[in-house]
């Protein structure tokens, strides 16, 4: 049986627990240094997967920006850059948004019924899969392992980092947290309501702590639950 990847959750969030505000602009959470932190990240990764919402919403490239990283990845055998994955349970997805434009290869997974529609958006831009009538999180993963994926950063949206969470499917959690407050009951939150592993009084393995400028980043083990 192929291994599933080793997956790492990746989120920057405010003192309050949001990823942004409700204004038109993306909130700028994180700093100069902890993006390179990121950077770093990514390109240690196989893949980066981010939700089809948070596609949409922030029109990321999610790139390895550092040209001596990728230089170092393809030294190493590896592709210039991740993998990039999006999971869409409705298919709804723009051919214009910067995902597709930028960077390496591009894999959409999705449930059987929208592959042809998804095919149909995107042409050649990426390869698309369905695992079953469902989004199910365990056949996603047995998929990006088939692939040969062996390390998975997930940036995101809060919906994504709830479902694996509350899957006990996340190995690792790298928060960044900004010293800010948002206060808005509608923005974007990191983690939502879930009945999670162990419940409300299972503590999470610490692995790091340490300042990054005006950043506070935290590593979580939060298999390791006592």
């Amino acid at each position: 049986m192929t291994a599933r990847p080793y997956v790492l959750l990746s989120a920057a969030m405010s003192v309050d627990g949001y990823l942004d505000d409700t204004s038109p602009e993306r909130l700028r959470l994180s700093n100069a240094e902890d993006f390179d932190r990121v950077d770093q990240v990514r390109a240690e990764s196989d893949a980066i997967l981010i939700g089809a919402n948070t596609m949409r919403r922030d029109n990321p490239r999610l790139l390895v920006n550092s040209d001596e990283r990728r230089a170092q990845r393809v030294a190493d055998g590896k592709p210039e850059y991740p993998l990039k994955v999006t999971v869409t349970q409705s298919g709804d997805l723009s051919a214009d948004l910067n995902f597709w434009h930028h960077g390496g290869d591009k894999l959409v997974v999705t449930v059987d019924s929208a592959v042809e529609k998804v095919r149909a958006t995107l042409g050649d831009l990426a390869d698309v899969v369905g695992v079953g009538p469902e989004l199910d999180w365990g056949l996603v993963l047995d998929e990006l392992g088939r692939r040969g994926v062996g390390r998975l950063m997930v940036e995101g949206g809060g919906t994504i980092h709830t479902q694996l969470m509350a899957a006990n499917l996340a190995d690792e959690v790298h928060l960044a947290i900004a010293p800010l407050l948002v206060g808005q009951p509608e923005a974007a939150q990191f983690l939502g309501a879930a009945d999670y592993p162990g419940g409300s009084t299972a503590r999470m393995k610490v692995l790091e702590v340490r300042a990054i400028d005006d950043v506070v980043f935290v590593r979580y083990a939060p298999k390791e639950r006592g």
